[in-house]
């Protein structure tokens, strides 16, 4: 039987990219980090995979398995009120079969939406097929829909970021992937406001772009048109560069200055509470 809470859950976070009015979405690691970006405002949380993955001891990119990573995603959305969407690499699966298993496994987590990115690791080609990713899109599509859940599935199409495609590929591919169930597109990468542009009118379906320092402003991308907007892994990286600050000072120089401006012990533990 599906969750009637996980259905609306599902519907409101659809209804959350507006190209225009973009969803921005400070992504996640972990339940604190979680509940820290909710408190914030965020109207939904999505998970980063790369800072998923440190937060286990694993590299990014489909290092991690399937088991660890969705309890480490229903641990978060356990902890949160907001829709929550969850980054699954390639799908943590070999085939599109396993892609729909991990699907399925996503809605039992508590998540309403996914990330799956068409990038292949540990050598060869740098990007699937198309024919191929939009099988396991497909699947994915099917999985949720048989649950009667109205997930939003995010297509990452990684051309800008290995180098392996310019627009016209991505165009492609978007197209491709919409027509297989995919509700979105997302292509990390280009941040330049004429390529950015390109791309949200030229894919029939909601935008996300990833920004980051020296990027265009969140009002900036909106006036492009961009639908969603994210920074991946770049609050996790931001935090662990502020751990090797801190840990630094206090064994080079034995002083603590790096630990001023922290979140106040009272206020993070009610906040966890």
């Amino acid at each position: 039987m599906t969750n009637p809470n996980l259905r609306e859950q599902a519907l409101a976070f659809r209804e959350l990219h507006i190209p225009g009015r973009p969803l921005v979405l400070a992504n996640a690691w972990d339940t604190a980090s979680a509940r820290i970006i909710e408190a914030a405002g965020a109207p939904a949380v999505a998970t980063t995979s790369a800072g998923l993955a440190w937060d286990l001891g694993a590299a990014d990119g489909d290092r991690l398995d399937r088991e660890r990573a969705l309890g480490a995603v229903a641990r978060i959305a356990a902890a949160v009120r907001v829709p929550v969407s969850a980054d699954i690499e390639t799908g943590y699966a070999e085939d599109a079969k396993g892609v729909g298993d991990t699907v399925r496994a996503v809605l039992a987590a508590g998540a309403v939406g996914v990330n799956i990115e068409d990038a292949l690791y540990g050598g060869g080609e740098l990007l699937r097929s198309v024919a191929e990713q939009a099988e396991r899109i497909a699947v994915a599509r099917e999985a949720a829909d048989s649950a009667g859940v109205p997930l939003f599935v995010n297509a990452r199409i990684d051309t800008y970021l290995t180098g392996a495609g310019d627009l016209a590929a991505t165009l492609e591919r978007a197209a491709a992937f919409l027509a297989a169930g995919a509700d979105g597109v997302f292509v990390p990468g280009p941040v330049d406001p004429v390529i950015v542009k390109a791309l949200a009118e030229g894919v029939d379906g909601p935008l996300n772009v990833m920004a980051g320092p020296g990027a265009p402003s969140v009002a900036e991308l909106a006036s492009l048109g961009v639908a969603r907007i994210s920074v991946g892994s770049g609050i996790a990286q931001a935090a662990h560069a502020l751990v090797r600050r801190a840990a630094r000072e206090l064994l080079d120089t034995g002083t603590y200055e790096s630990l001023a401006g922290g979140l106040d012990y009272g206020e993070l533990n009610a906040l966890l509470g």
